[in-house]
C-alpha cells in the first residue's frame, strides 16, 4: 500500500475529492496518510482531521531562505515516508530539493488543458479569466508530474470541459472542478499507486 501525502494551502476541495474517492475504493493500493499545509488556517486541515488523517503545517515565513524551506519540506515528506506527493491547491513555491528527491512522484492538478493557460501567474481564477477572455470553447484540467518548469512536467491525464454562454470565472471554475479535476486527479493517483505510470522521453506511458 503506497503512502500518499497531500500538500494544501486553502479549502481543500481537491483533497476532499481524493478522500471521497479513497472511501469509494477508487484509489487502488494507495492510502492518504498525511496532509501538509503551508497555511495553519487552511480549512483543508479540518477535512484531514475529520477523516482521521495526520495534519502538519510548514509555513514559508518560518524559514530564512527558500533553500531552508525546501530542505524542511523534503524532510517532512521523507519523515512521512511518502511514496507519492499530491499538490492539491498548494500555493507555496518549492524548489529543486523536493523535486529531485521525489522525481516523477509529485502529481499536480492544473485547471486548464496544458499547454494552454499555464505557467507562471496562471493559477486559481486567473486561469479561467484568461480562458474566457480568449473565448475558448473547450477548457478543462490536467493532471501532471511536477518538474522544475512551472506546469511543465509530463502530462498524465486530461479532461475537457465546455465553456458556456454567460460563464463567469467563478462558474467556470466550479464546472471544471466538478467535471474534470475531481475525476482525473483521483484516477491519476490510483494509476500511480498501481505502478501503471512510467515516464519515457518526457512522456507518460499508461500501462494496463
Amino acid at each position: 500500500m503506497k503512502k500518499i501525502v497531500v500538500l494544501v494551502s486553502g479549502g481543500g476541495t481537491n483533497l476532499q475529492a481524493l478522500i471521497d474517492a479513497q472511501k469509494r475504493g477508487e484509489i487502488v493500493n494507495g492510502n492518504i496518510t498525511c496532509v501538509v499545509s503551508s497555511n495553519e488556517k487552511a480549512y483543508a486541515l479540518e477535512r484531514a482531521r475529520a477523516n482521521g488523517i495526520a495534519a502538519r503545517v510548514i509555513k514559508r515565513g518560518d524559514y530564512g531562505s527558500q533553500q531552508e524551506y525546501d530542505r524542511a519540506l523534503a524532510g517532512i515528506l521523507l519523515e512521512e515516508k511518502a511514496d507519492l506527493v499530491v499538490l492539491a491547491g498548494f500555493m507555496t513555491i518549492f524548489g529543486e530539493t523536493v523535486i529531485r528527491e521525489f522525481e516523477n512522484r509529485i502529481i499536480n492538478i492544473h485547471p486548464s488543458l496544458i499547454p494552454a493557460f499555464c505557467g507562471k501567474g496562471f493559477y486559481g481564477l486567473r486561469v479561467h479569466e484568461h480562458a474566457l477572455a480568449r473565448g475558448v470553447k473547450l477548457t478543462g484540467a490536467t493532471a501532471h508530474f511536477v518538474n522544475e518548469v512551472c506546469d511543465g512536467g509530463p502530462i498524465i491525464l486530461q479532461k475537457a470541459v465546455e465553456t458556456q454562454i454567460g460563464d463567469t470565472p467563478e462558474i467556470l471554475q466550479k464546472r471544471v472542478m466538478e467535471q474534470a479535476e475531481w475525476k482525473i486527479l483521483p484516477k491519476a493517483v490510483s494509476l500511480f499507486c498501481q505502478d501503471k505510470l512510467s515516464v519515457q522521453n518526457g512522456t507518460v506511458i499508461i500501462s494496463e
